[in-house]
């Protein structure tokens, strides 16, 4: 009896895991859109400023995907 709780234990845990990891990515892709559309925004109201809009949308993408990948490569490394 105990070792099928271990196991269903086991199996539900990695189900957690893949669930979490799937959170984790999923934070970065709300977050583009805001900053994407933050963006846009900004140059429909200052178009004279959209060049430092974009430059700086440019690097808080590169910040947000940074967490993406994050999330992901750790749902491969401590599986």
């Amino acid at each position: 009896m105990s070792s099928l709780i271990l196991a269903a234990a086991d199996t539900v845990s990695g189900n957690l895991a893949t669930i979490g990891y799937g959170l984790a990515v999923l934070g970065p892709g709300i977050g583009l859109g805001i900053l994407i559309g933050k963006t846009v925004e900004g140059m429909a109201r200052q178009p004279e400023v959209s060049n430092q809009l974009r430059t700086t949308m440019f690097i808080g993408i590169g910040f947000v995907e940074v967490l993406g990948l994050l999330g992901l490569i750790t749902g491969f490394l401590f599986k």
